[in-house]
């Protein structure tokens, strides 16, 4: 190590007190992290691209430094859900050091890893409380039943006004208006469900038919359309 002559003329002052850092809070417990295998902890965070046309919700289970379990979910940009299917190999199994300096192609996949690095390191992931942390297979819980990502699409102008295309709850099929052309409901197909019946063997119009709800006041309408082709 190289000093400048300045440092190497100055005398030696010592420090009294050794502070050290403070304890963050790790699946229950409280610990001093002064190395990367320290760190253990579930959490996500969002990432954007430079355009912001796409946004990255990422998801990271770790355990003693090394990422154990990644859940990465994509919107608004076809060329991100590439990336994102190669950063699932990528980060998995790697630290959380590694995978912030790996090359995940996709600005908004790499700024996600650069929020879940801060949080997770100061302390701030979602099982920071949790005793013993969550198992390795959790982060699906986020996917719910069918294992799909909750997306929202809406679309409205103000000439023609609102469309709902697809809530939490699935795929809209038809949307209830009431006599003032208002939404008062809608009809929609658990995609997840769906697909899992017709995987079973169950015929694809039955399970179609099964699977197609309800929500609101959608037996009052006056008047049901095709928010897709209406």
């Amino acid at each position: 190590m190289k000093y400048s002559k300045e440092v190497e003329n100055m005398c030696a002052v010592k420090c009294g007190a050794s502070h050290g850092c403070a304890p963050i809070p790790e699946e229950g417990k409280w610990v001093y992290s002064r190395e990367i295998k320290d760190i253990s902890g579930l959490t996500h965070g969002i990432g954007w691209c430079a355009p912001q046309q796409g946004a990255c919700k990422l998801t990271l289970n770790v355990k003693e430094g090394v990422i154990e379990e990644a859940l990465i979910e994509t919107l608004g940009c076809s060329g991100m859900t590439h990336s994102a299917a190669m950063a699932s190999e990528a980060i998995v199994g790697k630290t959380i050091l590694e995978a912030l300096n790996t090359d995940l192609v996709c600005d908004a996949i790499n700024t996600a890893m650069r929020e879940l690095f801060l949080q997770i390191v100061y302390g701030r992931s979602q099982s920071a409380f949790s005793e013993g942390g969550l198992v390795i297979g959790a982060g699906l819980e986020d996917l719910g039943k069918g294992t799909r990502s909750q997306v929202g699409t809406c679309y409205g102008t103000k000439l023609k006004g609102p469309r709902y295309l697809e809530l939490a709850e699935g795929y809209i099929t038809k949307i209830g208006l009431d006599a003032n052309s208002e939404i008062i409901g809608y009809e929609y197909v658990n995609m997840g469900k769906f697909m899992d019946a017709v995987k079973a063997g169950t015929d694809a119009t039955e399970a179609l038919k099964n699977e197609t709800k309800t929500y609101g006041r959608f037996a009052e309408a006056v008047k049901y359309i095709d928010p897709r082709k209406e």
